[in-house]
């Protein structure tokens, strides 16, 4: 175990930044700082496994800041920060800046989403540290206002996600391009043998960290309530509805795999009251901030988002963490649910998932070493309950914080009806139409559980799940959704893509799952286990005549 009583006195860093990290009310490093700072100053490549949430940004923000001399020349720092999204850009830009107060450091984001004039200037005028994702970092590389040739440390932040969200070209152009001498240091949650490879490629000799997650004490609860419903997919809305419904979030994100059902899901949630809110990767810049703006200032009680776009989310006042069904890798579910459960808050987890998501429950039960419970839904039954329950807390509530003669009006009314009725008769009676007011209409419809229901539907009359998908059952196991470059534009049909993938691919017609065929690209779900190879075999391969472009879809 490291030792971090030590302080970061201890560590190597300057007086200059101890002092700032003082001031700012930090004490004592997290185990991830108190390992990988002292290697990190005395300029050790480094190769650290962590969670989110342990303190990462720091472990390297403060070797970095230690080793920058605040005379940066124009477009040529002396630190450069790769990190998957803008949000996560933004985040580490600001706790860096906000680490070097009185050094003299200057640290600059850059990402895509935002004009790349805006950024061009402050480059042309010289910063230390750049902090950006890879695809902003090239363009600025390729335009000549980010130099390379002066960074003396390299760090990838989040290299997993990185690399599976298609980052693993960029990344090798950016290490190619910077000198040999460079110091290099690399951040992620899973050791993947990708990871393995680029560090002995452009990494010497690294010191290795890893942070396993704390091992619970016997009799200890975990510091998230994990619940999981199995729903058919078609009932998923109203799944998901009812169990906020019942839940009473403060503040939650709802996560979806593709912008295409956070657009449809945020709509639907407006439509029943809530007021929600979509955050992904199709929206620009100042709609994003916007949407966070409305976050944190708690006008917005749901954030609707997919997992790339909640990267690097900041937010202390989550309550709950939905899972619009569940991510393709266990790791991501760990990235969602600790969204609420850092530094020792409590919080709840609730999955909306299909039944052939059921193995996939079992995985991340193993991950994390905690149990999911699978229960039935809340009856229509225990929500009349739970929303009766609410207005008489309410109404206890406003007799407690009655002041004065504030219920003098209502008084008299009461005096007058009790010359007619009961009193317990008024009370009830005034209790009801706060109630309806307070409530609103309930379905009352019961979503029966999925696996206790059996669906069947006559050959041939499958029903299609969303406009542009083949009228075909999804088949069981795991899937992974792949993006084609070809849509209607090219006049491709879901016939075209399952001969294709046939043909070169090797899977069997009944082995592909749902395809949804778009104006510019196309959607097809093929099993987990065969995707890396159907892209590899797809590679080269003509669609309607055109050369497709085939990977697995960014979210």
């Amino acid at each position: 175990m490291p030792d971090v009583s030590v302080g970061f006195a201890g560590l190597g860093l300057p007086d200059q930044i101890v002092g700032t990290l003082r001031s700012l009310g930090y004490e004592e490093p997290t185990p991830i700082q108190a390992e990988a700072i002292p290697p990190l100053i005395s300029g050790r490549d480094l190769l650290g496994q962590a969670a989110t949430g342990t303190g990462k940004t720091a472990a390297f923000a403060l070797p970095v800041l230690a080793q920058v001399d605040g005379q940066a020349e124009s477009g040529a720092p002396s630190a450069l920060i790769l990190v998957p999204t803008r949000e996560l850009a933004v985040q580490v830009q600001k706790s860096t800046q906000e680490y070097a107060r009185g050094t003299g450091a200057s640290v600059l984001a850059v990402f895509g989403g935002q004009p790349i004039g805006r950024q061009i200037a402050p480059l042309k005028r010289g910063v230390d540290v750049v902090v950006a994702t890879p695809g902003r970092a090239i363009d600025h590389i390729r335009r000549g206002s980010l130099k390379t040739d002066q960074v003396r440390m390299l760090v990838l932040d989040e290299a997993d996600e990185m690399l599976d969200m298609g980052f693993a070209d960029e990344l090798e152009t950016i290490l190619e391009g910077l000198p040999e001498s460079r110091q290099t240091a690399l951040f992620s949650a899973t050791m993947p043998a990708r990871i393995e490879s680029i560090a002995k490629r452009h990494m010497s000799d690294p010191v290795r960290v890893e942070i396993k997650r704390r091992e619970r004490e016997p009799g200890e609860g975990p510091q998230i309530r994990q619940t999981a419903h199995l729903v058919s997919r078609h009932q998923k809305p109203a799944a998901l509805g009812r169990v906020i419904d019942m839940e009473e979030p403060g503040s939650a994100i709802v996560f979806c795999r593709t912008r295409y059902e956070v657009d449809q899901l945020t709509e639907t949630l407006g439509g029943r009251g809530f007021r929600a809110d979509a955050l992904h990767g199709g929206m620009t810049q100042d709609q994003r901030d916007r949407v966070m703006g409305r976050l944190r200032s708690g006008s917005t009680q749901l954030l609707v988002a997919t997992d790339v776009a909640a990267r690097g989310l900041d937010v202390d006042h989550l309550t709950h963490v939905f899972n619009y069904g569940l991510p393709t890798a266990a790791e991501q579910y760990v990235h969602r649910i600790g969204r609420v459960g850092r530094a020792g808050r409590t919080g709840i987890a609730v999955t909306i998932a299909e039944p052939r998501e059921q193995r996939r429950i079992k995985d991340i039960q193993r991950l994390t070493k905690l149990p999911i419970s699978v229960e039935d839904l809340p009856t229509v039954a225990a929500l009349k309950k739970k929303r009766l329950e609410q207005t008489e807390a309410a109404l206890a509530e406003s007799l407690e914080q009655a002041e004065g003669d504030s219920l003098a009006p209502f008084r008299a009314a009461a005096d007058s009806l009790s010359s007619r009725f009961a009193p317990e008769e008024i009370a009830a009676a005034a209790l009801k139409l706060a109630h309806e007011a307070r409530s609103g209409t309930i379905d009352e419809t019961e979503i029966v559980p999925a696996a206790r229901k059996k669906e069947r539907r006559p050959a041939g009359n499958a029903r299609p799940s969303k406009p542009g998908q083949r009228a075909k059952s999804q088949p069981a196991g795991d899937h992974t959704r792949l993006f084609f470059s070809v849509g209607r534009s090219a006049s491709v049909t879901p016939r075209d893509l399952v001969g294709a993938i046939a043909n070169e691919g090797g899977l069997s017609g009944r082995q592909i799952g749902a395809i949804q065929v778009k104006e510019n690209f196309s959607l097809v779900e093929v099993p987990s286990g065969a995707a890396d190879g159907v892209v590899r075999a797809m590679r080269s391969s003509r669609i309607k005549g055109r050369k497709a472009t085939i990977r697995r879809e960014r979210f």
